[in-house]
């Protein structure tokens, strides 16, 4: 189709990019740590790493991986927040031919079950404050190997030290667990692993555009997490799309080096990591905030020194608005607040501007998509309510049901096609099958209207999929979770609007044990799922809506009925 929206672009602004200038993303990286050697690539808690630091430390764990003989491409978990150790565990997982799983660190038992089952992963590098989770499923799952790092391992041998003390025993952040070594199961720390692999050498590793380089999990209409399998290809089209989209905002910094970027976001999600990634490509450095909820340390690290991107969804904008002390920081150096994940409020926009005088830029992508579909220019001096126009290299299509391409402001479902798609979802044929158009494709589920001059708008979501803080939700998981809780007959749930988070989430029950409460389920919840989806709303019903072959409508539910 005629890619219209291209008269829209900014100036300067590519109209495609050119993966094919890299044989992989391994390539891209190893060229930014040589070229960029003496560069800081991040500072956490004060304590700096540069890029030839994440160069020894990245080649030293990937030689000791492939010193435990694994097949190339195989998967290796990380479960670790934003710490020093993320960024050396994913180069050192790429550099040695394998294929990176991010996992959520506050899974719980069953959700991280899941998804080292579904992966196929053997390795797994975990930060010790979340060994006990692991310990609860490993003889469940393929995993053999087990590295476990401490919060402080890479901040300096007596600050670093000093750290994991005050983690393990005055915070007491590290519940006591024991790793069963049964069926020659290894579990060896990050500083040894890191030992051991500088003693050997990082052997070069046959990967070209087309292999995996990351299978990112997201919800499910099954109610099970599925692998979206993202390939170099994916990566770099991913960071050159956002590098071509993003530099013209950052002109007056100077030398793209120079950038200071904050990483409040995970990094096991797709939109940090995305991030994350073009930082490399840069060569410019990040600033990581292991705890973001903890909002007065959060922003005191903001007053340090100045920053110049902030991507953030709309809660956490919203969070550091409402601190009193978020006023007094300089925000004289910052050029773009890039909102994506979720929905960005209009209310919160305005509100961010009045305090830091820069716009709100609101951007759309998926997991699917490496966080990369449609952005707002960065040009922008406020707020227009849209996701944007599509980014280099990128088609988007308003489609009907039956695929076919509607026109310029009628309603549908948001497809989008590009280099940075992934190629389907891990070993889901009918997942796949059903994901993608006959013409190649996207299904995405939100339904937009796109105008005459290639904004879209989000008017409605095509999924049951709740979004809260930028995490999709979906129902199935959490009425499969829920109708297991003793007393529970039947359950569904929905989203509701919520100022905070874009949406919450709300659980009707019908039960069949008088004295079952609204504290038990939420109980319940806690000990089953990730914080994130604990219904903030729980409604007991004699009875739900259905359709005449009993299927619950949760659209019903949604209006009130």
């Amino acid at each position: 189709m005629e890619k219209f929206w291209l008269n829209s672009y900014p100036p300067g602004v590519p109209h495609d990019v050119d993966p094919e200038q890299y044989h992989s993303l391994t390539q891209l990286l190893e060229e930014s740590f040589k070229k960029n050697a003496q560069r800081p690539f991040s500072v956490c808690m004060d304590r700096w790493m540069s890029y030839h630091e994440l160069d020894d430390a990245s080649a030293a764990l990937g030689a000791w991986l492939q010193g435990l003989g694994l097949a190339p491409g195989e998967r290796i978990g990380i479960m670790l927040p934003n710490v020093p150790q993320f960024a050396v565990t994913m180069a050192a997982v790429l550099r040695a031919g394998y294929t990176c799983v991010n996992v959520n660190p506050l899974y719980t038992a069953r959700e991280l079950e899941h998804q080292l089952r579904d992966s196929g992963a053997t390795v797994i590098v975990i930060l010790e404050n979340f060994a006990h989770t692991l310990e609860e499923v490993i003889e469940k799952t393929p995993v053999k190997h087990v590295v476990i790092a401490s919060m402080g391992d890479m901040l300096g041998f007596w600050f670093g030290a000093w750290i994991t003390f005050a983690v393990r025993h005055l915070a007491k952040m590290v519940p006591a667990y024991k790793l069963p070594l049964a069926g020659g199961r290894t579990v060896t720390s990050f500083k040894r692993a890191l030992a051991k692999g500088a003693s050997s050498s990082l052997k070069s590793s046959p990967q070209s555009l087309d292999s995996i380089a990351f299978l990112q999990y997201t919800g499910g209409t099954t109610g099970l997490s599925k692998g979206a399998v993202l390939t170099h290809r994916n990566i770099v089209a991913a960071i050159l799309q956002a590098e071509a989209w993003f530099t013209p905002a950052l002109s007056r910094v100077g030398e793209v080096h120079r950038i200071n970027s904050i990483a409040a976001l995970p990094l096991y999600h797709i939109f940090a990591l995305t991030l994350c990634l073009l930082a490399i490509r840069w060569g410019s450095h990040m600033t990581l905030i292991p705890n973001p909820r903890d909002f007065g340390k959060f922003i005191e690290v903001l007053k340090k020194r100045p920053f110049h991107m902030l991507p953030a969804v709309n809660t956490l904008f919203n969070a550091l608005l409402q601190h009193p002390q978020f006023q007094s920081v300089d925000f004289s150096a910052l050029c773009i607040s890039q909102a994506g994940g979720m929905a960005a409020s209009a209310g919160t926009a305005k509100h961010w501007l009045e305090v830091t005088k820069s716009p709100m830029i609101e951007g759309w992508g998926m997991s699917e998509t490496c966080a990369i579909g449609t952005n707002n220019p960065v040009s922008n001096t406020e707020f227009t309510g849209t996701i944007g126009l599509p980014l280099p290299g990128i088609s988007i299509a308003i489609k009907d049901d039956d695929g076919k391409t509607l026109a310029v402001g009628q309603s549908g479902e948001i497809c989008i096609k590009g280099p940075n798609v992934m190629t389907g979802y891990y070993q889901q044929p009918e997942e796949n099958a059903r994901a993608f158009t006959s013409d190649g494709y996207l299904r995405t589920g939100d339904i937009g209207i796109m105008d005459e001059r290639g904004y879209t708008r989000i008017v409605d979501r095509k999924k049951d999929m709740i979004l809260v803080s930028g995490f999709n939700v979906f129902p199935n998981e959490l009425e499969n979770v829920i109708s297991l809780c003793p007393g529970v007959v039947e359950c569904a749930a929905i989203g509701v609007p919520d100022d905070k988070q874009g949406e919450a989430i709300k659980i009707f029950i019908v039960k069949n044990d008088p004295t079952l409460s609204e504290d038990d389920v939420a109980r319940y919840c806690r000990e089953n799922l990730t914080g994130y989806k604990h219904p903030k709303y729980i409604e007991f019903r004699d009875e739900l809506p259905k359709t005449n072959v009993g299927k619950i409508l949760r659209r019903e539910l949604r209006t009130g009925k």
